[in-house]
């Protein structure tokens, strides 16, 4: 009976949050809109619910808008999958290597304190301006926090456990797959989830500098033409985006 109780109570706080979370939502659109009707706010500059509602859907009619979406969300995919490889793979070098993440720490600082936008013009000379600067621009600015995270976590096993594969002549090798990886797990899901997030800026800011098409490039346009709607449209969109990818990565973490 108590068990039953405590499920009971547990599925009743989840109930809660969401009707507060959907009461929040609501209150904010209602409040937006009723504000953008009476003429308390000029809908030109903050636009409206129902603006933004019909803007999507021309957008959907005729401007290709599902286009623009995949273009973005092909390109978030891409730069998150190669991030977060490369994020493991080097965190499991400096790991083995230990003397290199410390010569390499201050260059390591240095770039991730460094603007990944102001390095845009130089990707984009190299590169060209093309879907590959975007994912290289994404990728450098999410890389280091991740393989910085994942590396410290690494660092930060517990001891003993390590003494106790040695003390049974384990490898390096069988250290990181048996105690390193697996007691870290759940850091390496969190970093995952927080790239996803990261990515998905990195790709709107190269869809800034260098994009001919997708979310970024809809809310560059808007706003070179003073069109507030589509410039709203479009952050609408990227919140949704958003949304979906970071519940998926939560759905396949918790998997």
């Amino acid at each position: 009976m108590t068990y039953k109780k405590y499920i009971s109570k547990i599925k009743k706080k989840k109930r809660t949050i969401v009707i507060c979370r959907l009461f929040i939502l609501i209150s904010f659109v209602f409040l937006w809109q009723l504000l953008a009707d009476k003429n308390y706010i000029n809908t030109f500059i903050t636009s409206s619910p129902k603006n933004i509602i019909l803007s999507i859907i021309n957008l959907y009619n005729h401007n290709n808008l599902l286009f623009h979406i995949w273009i973005t969300i092909k390109e978030v995919l891409l730069s998150f999958t190669i991030t977060s490889i490369l994020s493991i793979l080097i965190a499991i070098l400096f790991y083995n290597h230990n003397i290199l993440y410390k010569i390499l720490d201050p260059f390591i600082t240095l770039f991730n304190s460094l603007p990944k936008v102001a390095l845009g013009p130089i990707i984009i000379i190299w590169i060209g301006a093309n879907t590959k600067s975007i994912i290289t621009i994404s990728i450098l600015i999410s890389i280091i926090v991740s393989m910085q995270t994942i590396y410290n976590s690494f660092e930060n096993t517990d001891k003993l456990k390590i003494k106790l594969l040695k003390s049974f002549n384990a490898t390096k090798k069988d250290i990181l797959i048996y105690a390193v990886i697996p007691s870290n797990k759940s850091v390496i899901l969190s970093t995952l989830k927080i790239n996803i997030s990261m990515c998905l800026i990195g790709v709107i800011t190269g869809e800034f500098l260098t994009s001919k098409a997708g979310i970024g490039y809809l809310i560059l346009y808007g706003s070179q033409v003073f069109n507030l709607n589509l410039v709203m449209s479009g952050i609408f969109l990227l919140m949704i985006i958003s949304y979906i990818m970071y519940n998926l990565v939560l759905y396949i973490s918790k998997r």
